[in-house]
């Protein structure tokens, strides 16, 4: 593997990413620019890597570092990946060892950007992130929080635990699996074609909407939004541009993903109905409430001597598959999520007619299923006719598998 170091403050972030790879048993060569050594230092990245460090070709020349290090590499990982940086990247410029290293992989290659607030939204880098997606890098969305200085927004570079699971499931990509078979078929975990989503837009909804009652009360559900968050890492790691809509989850941001947080059905129909426009495929993992109260109290409802409350009369949500698949633009693939207590199947076939998406994941719920487990199992319907059965494992593999059906659409 390659870590390619960029000259940001974050650097010393790297470190910590580094010895993750390390301690995993990872074979890490650290690939810095120049100038990044004005934040780490070259002894601290040989000693975590144990391999000598270099940032131009002229380095041990008999051996070629400048294509050598390209072409047997696993994974080229930038992190900091910084505003200069990705512009070389994105027009080929190649005037040190990384740059070169950049042109000569044929392996994954995942850029982790890190920069202040105006350089990450600014028109210029914004194109050349979409030309590097376009040709298949990965470029993990930055996250947002203190910068350096007193400034705050988007452009902090995202955890080393974040990177380094995005990096794992790069690495632990393999082949795809077909879709459109009629038979009901046995898919163990995941498996997958090298970011096979770059270059896409997608968006997912989590968790699990309340609608509120009075100050204090609220209609909710169980969902933990553990379903949809596996489904926008997994997303990363393939190479999509990631919106994810989560209402109600306490779970860390996943790196890379573009965050939007709801709490009410209504806001989440807006969220997701806007992301959706320009967006290649959807996947409606979010547990929405069918109900809202017809009637919010703007104080809290007290008991009495006399007797519980009135009646709460409740009126229905907006159902928001239904609306993205009336709104829905050619080629736009859209997933839904069905939560069924018995007759699975046959409860979801009918679901899926009904709302007239693409195909609908139908899993069984009930004590200690699905809702705040770590793993899952589903059927994936699809509308023609085809069924793929997913045996119980980690959310991660259901959401490959997700994901690889959207994928053989969207090709």
């Amino acid at each position: 593997m390659i870590l390619g170091v960029g000259a940001g403050i974050a650097a010393y972030k790297v470190c910590e990413l580094l010895r993750r790879f390390t301690e995993s048993g990872y074979d890490v060569r650290v690939v810095p620019t120049r100038d990044a050594l004005r934040f780490v230092g070259e002894p601290t990245w040989a000693a975590l890597s144990g391999h000598p460090v270099a940032t131009d070709v002229w380095s041990d020349v008999d051996e070629v570092p400048h294509v050598r290090l390209g072409q047997r590499a696993d994974l080229v990982f930038v992190a900091p990946a910084t505003a200069n940086l990705l512009a070389k990247a994105a027009h080929g410029l190649a005037d040190d060892l990384l740059t070169n290293t950049l042109l000569t992989a044929r392996c994954p290659v995942v850029f982790a950007p890190a920069m202040h607030t105006e350089m990450w939204e600014h028109p210029a880098t914004r194109d050349n992130v979409a030309t590097l997606r376009g040709r298949g890098a990965i470029v993990v969305e930055p996250a947002s929080g203190r910068l350096t200085g007193a400034d705050t927004g988007p452009g902090r570079l995202p955890d080393p635990a974040d990177l380094f699971e995005v990096a794992r499931r790069v690495l632990a990509g393999g082949g795809s699996a077909a879709a459109g078979e009629t038979d009901a078929r046995r898919v163990p975990g995941p498996a997958r074609a090298h970011a096979d989503l770059a270059g896409r837009h997608v968006v997912v909804s989590a968790g699990g909407t309340r609608e509120a009652i009075d100050p204090v009360r609220f209609i909710g559900n169980r969902s933990s939004g553990l379903q949809g968050y596996a489904l926008a890492r997994t997303a990363v790691a393939r190479g999509a541009r990631v919106t994810l809509v989560a209402a109600n989850v306490a779970l860390p941001d996943p790196a890379g993903a573009e965050m939007i947080r709801v709490v009410s059905a209504e806001e989440m129909r807006a969220a997701v109905l806007a992301a959706s426009e320009a967006a290649d495929a959807v996947v409606m993992a979010a547990a929405v409430a069918d109900f809202r109260p017809a009637d919010y109290r703007d104080h809290k409802i007290k008991k009495t001597e006399s007797g519980g409350p009135e009646p709460i009369r409740l009126v229905k949500n907006p159902d928001i598959l239904v609306e993205l698949v009336a709104k829905r633009r050619d080629g736009q693939v859209l997933v839904g999520f069905a939560a069924e207590t018995h007759d699975v199947v046959e409860h979801g076939r009918d679901k899926l007619a009904r709302k007239g998406c693409d195909m609908l994941v139908v899993n069984q719920v009930g004590e200690n299923l699905t809702f705040g487990a770590p793993d899952n199992a589903a059927v994936v319907l699809s509308a023609d006719g085809a069924a793929v059965e997913v045996l119980r494992g980690p959310k991660e593999a259901l959401a490959d598998v997700v994901w690889d059906l959207v994928a053989a659409r969207l090709e």
